[in-house]
Order: C-alpha cells, then structure tokens, then sequence
C-alpha cells in the first residue's frame, strides 16, 4: 500500500491556481502527478470560499503539532484527581486505572503512565533532599525495581545440575522408601506458593504453604 506524502507548499499553490481557474480534480493530479483522491482530500481538508496553500500549510502544521500523545497529568484536574487516590486513598496505580474506567470518567489513564508519573516525582509537591524518594516509597512494593510482564525470575531458583535419569535405580523402579519427588504450586500473582513432598514408593504425602519461592524455605 502506497503511503500519503503531505503536499508541499508549491504543489499547494499549484492547486490553488488551476482550481481557482475552474480545472478539473483530475486535470489537477495529471499536473502535478498526484491521484485525485489526494487533490480532493486537500481541497476537503481545508474548506473555505476560496481555497489558501499557506493556510492549508498553517493547518497541517497545526495538526502535526497536535498529533503526538497528550500528556493527561499535565492537566490539573486530572493530576489532582490521581494524585487524590493515590496519597489519599492509597490505591496502587493498577486500581486507580481500572477504577477510572469503571467509573466511566471523561478520561482514561494507564497505570503505567501512572508508574511512570510517580517515578518521575509528578506527583511530589515539595523539593526532595538527598536520598529522599518521595512518593516512590508510598508504592506497594516500596520502590523496589518493577519488570515487565514476560521477565523471568532466576533469584532463588536451585539449579539442577543433574539428570533425572541419573538417580538410583531404587527410586526408579520404587523399591526402596526415601525417593522424595518435590514440586510447587504457585498462585497467580503473588510470592506464596505450596511446596508438596510424595514418597515414590508408599505414596507419603506432605504439603506445606511457603510464604515465598526462595530457596531456603524450599529446601527445608
């Protein structure tokens, strides 16, 4: 698919001078070598009684300005209402966000822009002295570095260095007690999880709830 190029101010004149002489759209576009859907478009764009390339000009250079992200936060209103659950409240950037789309304000905000706001000290109202985090310490997580959502976590994890295939032949074919399988449920968010213990041989079963997924509370 070909992709419109904005027309330059020549080519503007250009219209304007045949348009103002009665041509056609398409006479137009043969003489400058565009498609007429482009001169209609322009002509469109820019309806006035007649016709101005310098302010069709001014218009898209306008329009371009316009055109990036708006920062919300910059608006007081809207500071001042995120700012409110966040302090006041004490709502996490992921509720505030879902609790604006529930109430189906005149604005929606991400909480990443959110995050992104408070890391940026937008929402501290007073100078820091050295050292001072301000409102990143009010987050949940106290500040502590956030990953995205596809980060793995290798913090905690025991490597296995050995193959199964390797164990004892005691275990494989279940004759022997004291071959432990070991394994984790995790929840879906959150650090706790279930750490379970199963004899291979008489089906022993112990299960235990750890508070977090580290290694010392694994291997207990």
């Amino acid at each position: 698919m070909s992709q419109y190029h904005h027309l330059t101010l020549l080519e503007g004149e250009r219209i304007f001078l045949l348009h103002e002489e009665g041509v056609s759209i398409r006479k137009i576009g043969n003489d400058i070598h565009r498609s007429p859907s482009t001169i209609s478009r322009e002509l469109r764009r820019n309806k006035e009684k007649t016709y101005s390339p310098s302010k069709a000009d001014k218009k898209y250079t306008s329009r371009r300005k316009n055109c990036g992200r708006h920062n919300l936060l910059k608006e007081p209103r809207i500071w001042s209402i995120v700012r409110h659950f966040f302090v006041d409240f004490q709502w996490s950037p992921e509720e505030i966000s879902n609790r604006l789309k529930l109430e189906q304000v005149d604005f929606s905000i991400s909480f990443i822009t959110i995050y992104r706001a408070i890391y940026n000290g937008i929402f501290d109202t007073e100078p820091l002295s050295p050292g001072n985090r301000g409102l990143i310490r009010s987050l949940r997580h106290r500040g502590k570095t956030r990953h995205t959502k596809n980060h793995v976590e290798t913090r905690g994890k025991i490597r296995i260095t050995h193959s199964i295939h390797n164990r004892p032949k005691s275990a494989d074919d279940r004759s022997e007690f004291g071959h432990w399988e070991a394994d984790t449920v995790a929840g879906k968010t959150g650090g706790a999880c279930l750490v379970t213990l199963t004899d291979r041989k008489f089906k022993v079963f112990i299960g235990r709830k750890s508070r977090e997924k580290v290694i010392p509370l694994r291997s207990r």
